[in-house]
């Protein structure tokens, strides 16, 4: 029995971690700010939300990030990360 769950814990995993991003983002000042968002979920959402964000959006998501669900992210990195994301990842046509 113990072999059974074993061999279908590992398969289960084997699935989950094929099914995991690869996402890689692009190169420019506050990536390194912006890679702190993979630390809580997948950095899919970055690029999947990025028809419909501005910077100020991407402030907001990354503010309710940290006072909702409570990223470890500094406050201080906000802008940063804002800026970083609206720039490589902004809703087209916005600035």
């Amino acid at each position: 029995m113990r072999i059974v769950i074993a061999v279908i814990a590992a398969a289960l995993a084997g699935s989950a971690a094929s099914q995991e991003s690869k996402v890689r983002l692009a190169d420019g000042p506050g990536k390194d700010k912006a890679m702190q968002c993979g630390s809580c979920h997948s950095l899919d959402y970055i690029p999947m939300n990025s028809r419909f964000l501005d910077k100020a959006g991407w402030t907001a998501t990354t503010n309710k990030m940290i006072n909702v669900f409570g990223a470890p992210i500094q406050k201080s990195d906000v802008d940063a990360i804002a800026d970083y994301l609206a720039q490589h990842y902004g809703k087209p046509g916005a600035k």
